[in-house]
């Protein structure tokens, strides 16, 4: 961030807002620069229409860069200039993930994913508490190096031990918090888990010709984890490419392959209701168990915007699907977990692993453990698989749960609740991934209890400061008007 705090400085509100939208112009287009491949290669769109798509949605995401850069310049000689920073970044990261259904993306905080010490005050305050420490520090950094004079009395006296005591608090938490877990983890009870993923190729999968062959390799692959004893069994999102609820041919396989493995499946699959003359359709999410061949499911709750759904398509006719073989979904009733053989497990479809609050229903609500069923073929071989994957880690580590996570191509992976990824599959190509998990306490982290109230108190703040400071401005403008006018 020292760039552009630098860039920034000494700059019109007008002007920074300005170059905070070439900065994030730069980073959204090099960050997301996969939806050209979902749309174009996938979708079935135009490389023009695919790249149009893509300026679009990251000029709209760095609108909250240009925002940021805007209110920062107001603060100049804040006494409170870090602090205050850090509230507007994380005010309007929170605010991102929630306008327009949310698009919380890699926030800043998620960069940290693989420094378990530092990540584990997302069980206190979620992802947001992350991007807080890592604004805090650059912002520290910026006014050492270059403020005038350098560095300053203020930045030594305060801003410095300040930046200090957030570390070293994070780290001894950290410490703590993993020291914990390891000790929790030895009294918990265990067990036996697998992961499947089949690698169904996505211009192939939805191909009636092709329902046996996908149903086949999940049949043999599963069988090949007998001998390991699964309790649990996990398959990606719609791995059965047809509708189970009325399927035929080959539901007695499923039922069958559950009760020969003893281990309860889950697995996805369209789903359709009809209600009042129409039909809705759900992105599914099915648990089998072996003893009763009892089924229950979980409807996937929040929707990929032009590729599930059609938002507002009542005042939209004229819009369609952007994918247009990604079905028009009905969003969920709620989010409640599964529950099997004394464990309870939340399901998160594919999208809604990026979404912390969707994991903290779960959680509170009672998950023990959470299972992400995914389809990240629609990436094709980019950085997209890599960066879904990275995010998955936190609503492990805010909740305290171990996840599976199943990806029909990749990258599927077992996750522990310190946010420690034990074991990953390549992308694209077969994988079975087998694993003894413990089944934490229902013990609930302080995030799941209150949530994102940190985030959403940062965002009053900034409101209230930006309101203060235009405040200040208009009566400075009065007052110099007046005693002109005197």
């Amino acid at each position: 961030m020292i760039p552009l705090l630098k860039g920034i400085e000494n700059r019109s509100g007008f002007s920074a807002f300005n170059l905070g939208v070439m900065a994030g112009l730069a980073h959204f287009l090099s960050l997301i620069y996969w939806i050209i491949v979902v749309l174009e290669h996938y979708g079935n769109l135009g490389f023009i229409t695919s790249l149009t798509a893509l300026v679009l949605l990251s000029f709209y995401l760095s609108l909250f860069t240009g925002l940021f850069s805007c209110f920062t310049s107001f603060l100049k000689d804040s006494r409170f200039f870090v602090l205050f920073m850090a509230c507007f970044w994380v005010g309007l990261e929170y605010a991102k993930a929630h306008f327009l259904t949310g698009f919380p993306w890699c926030l800043l905080g998620y960069s940290q994913f693989k420094q378990l010490y530092i990540i584990q005050i997302a069980d206190l305050f979620g992802v947001y508490g992350l991007s807080f420490l890592i604004v805090v520090v650059n912002g520290v950094l910026y006014r050492a190096l270059f403020s005038s004079p350098r560095p300053t009395g203020r930045v030594l006296r305060w801003e410095i031990p300040l930046a200090a005591i957030l570390m070293m608090g994070t780290l001894s938490y950290g410490h703590y918090r993993l020291s914990n877990i390891s000790l929790e983890t030895d009294e918990t009870k265990k067990i036996n888990a697998a992961v499947i993923q089949g690698n169904i190729d996505q211009s192939l999968k939805w191909n009636p010709q092709f329902q046996a062959q996908t149903v086949l390799t999940y049949e043999r692959l599963t069988q090949s984890t007998f001998s390991f004893e699964p309790q649990i069994i996990v398959w990606p999102e719609t791995s059965l490419p047809f509708f189970f609820q009325n399927n035929r041919d080959f539901v007695p396989l499923i039922f069958s392959l559950s009760k020969k493995s003893g281990a309860t499946l889950i697995f996805g699959s369209p789903a359709f209701k009809r209600t009042k003359g129409h039909v809705e359709f759900f992105n599914r999410a099915y648990m089998i168990e072996p003893r009763a061949l009892d089924v229950s499911h979980y409807d996937k709750i929040h929707l990929v915007p032009f590729g599930e759904y059609v938002p507002l398509k009542k005042f939209l006719p004229f819009i369609h699907r952007l994918v247009q073989s990604a079905g028009d979904f009905t969003s969920g009733a709620s989010a409640l977990p599964l529950k099997t053989d004394g464990i309870s497990v939340g399901v998160l479809i594919c999208f809604e692993g990026i979404f912390p609050e969707l994991a903290r229903d779960l959680t509170a609500n009672g998950a023990t453990i959470l299972v992400n069923l995914t389809n990240d073929a629609w990436y094709g071989m980019t950085s997209a698989p890599f960066q879904h994957l990275s995010m998955a880690v936190f609503r492990c580590v805010e909740n305290r749960r171990p996840m599976l996570r199943a990806a029909n191509t990749g990258i599927s992976a077992f996750i522990g609740p310190d946010g420690r990824i034990q074991e990953t599959s390549d992308l694209f190509s077969e994988a079975v991934l087998m694993q003894t998990i413990s089944i934490p306490a229902p013990k609930k982290s302080l995030y799941t209890r209150i949530g994102d109230i940190f985030a959403a108190g940062l965002l009053v703040i900034t409101f209230l400061k930006i309101f203060w400071i235009f405040f200040q401005r208009r009566r400075a403008r009065k007052n110099g008007h007046t005693s002109l006018s005197a």
